[in-house]
């Protein structure tokens, strides 16, 4: 084939798929979306990809899925994401301890972050250091002597190994000098389960696992972790308020869809999302569940995943934390 020709060919091919591109993008969706969810039903994770999918769906005029894969402390669901074609149909929600933590946790991931493009930050939300009644201390001050005096006598549930329960209530541990034992669980619902069962006595999670058990009775809530009181507890104190300044843990959940999603496809999701949250009906629920709606467009995002790696690859080697 001679230059020019070839040239043509070149062209004519890359005109094509730059076509092929922009019909995609202007007719997409064209079939259902499908939310990935790394964690089981219940829990903040789950909670905030039903806030968004309904309104999201009515928003861009068609189905949107939830398809929940635990396992893996959010791995299977990340690899799954990673793999799926970049075509806007297969969306990640991801929850900041696995996005930022698991590279620091895992030596041989089946994902890495550039798997991945930043759609938007949707929502945030505080930790409430919860226990069985069982327990003999009613305020954190309480509660932190208890187990000072009582090394190792009561254990802790995380939502798994890696998790930001489990990161957060290490750290808690190594800022007070005390000691739990870890047990693990795949998600919040399980580990909700057997903390109101007595089996396991702690629980660091965020308000949806066990707001409405605090507001029952069933279980003690000791502190939450934001700068601020949560609004579905107003009788929990923040952790400065109970006496221990400097302890503070939030967490995010947000949108990616796999690398190389077509820009106007990422910009139409995003504005979608963005419409979604502000929904009243999606306020109202939010409200309901304890969990803030927190906008952010990719470019944020993207900013805050990479402040958060860092900090958290520091946290979890200063703190000796394994994924194991």
């Amino acid at each position: 084939m001679t230059r020019r020709p070839f040239l043509r060919h070149a062209l004519a091919a890359a005109a094509t798929s730059l076509l092929a591109s922009v019909a995609l993008a202007q007719a997409y969706p064209v079939k259902p979306i499908t939310l990935i969810v790394p964690n089981p039903p219940g829990g903040l994770v789950d909670s905030s990809a039903r806030l968004v999918a309904e309104p999201l769906g009515r928003i861009l005029n068609q189905s949107v899925v939830i398809d929940n894969r635990g396992g893996g402390s959010g791995n299977v669901a990340y690899g799954h994401v990673a793999r799926s074609p970049a075509d806007g149909y297969t969306l990640l929600i991801s929850y900041s301890a696995y996005h930022v933590g698991n590279p620091s946790l895992t030596p041989k991931l089946p994902w890495a972050q550039k798997d991945f493009a930043p759609v938007a930050l949707i929502t945030v939300a505080t930790n409430v250091i919860a226990a069985h009644p069982s327990v003999p201390a009613n305020t954190l001050s309480e509660f932190i002597a208890y187990l000072k005096k009582n090394p190792g006598k009561l254990s802790y549930a995380s939502q798994g190994n890696g998790s930001l329960s489990h990161i957060g209530t290490e750290m808690l541990k190594g800022q007070t000098g005390t000691s739990m034992v870890h047990i693990p669980y795949r998600g919040s619902g399980p580990a909700v389960q057997d903390v109101l069962s007595g089996q396991v006595q702690v629980f660091m999670t965020t308000p949806p696992s066990v707001m409405q058990h605090v507001q029952a009775g069933k279980l003690k809530g000791y502190a939450v972790t934001g700068k601020t009181r949560h609004p579905g507890l107003p009788n929990v104190p923040t952790t400065t308020e109970a006496g221990l300044k400097g302890f503070e843990l939030e967490a995010w959940v947000a949108v990616f869809a796999p690398a190389g999603t077509p820009p106007d496809v990422i910009q139409k999701l995003t504005a979608g999302l963005k419409q979604s949250l502000e929904q009243p009906e999606t306020k109202t629920r939010a409200t309901a569940a304890g969990i803030e709606l927190r906008y952010l467009p990719p470019d944020a995002l993207d900013a805050m995943v990479k402040q958060e790696t860092e900090f958290w690859a520091k946290t979890i080697k200063s703190a000796g934390i394994t994924a194991d």
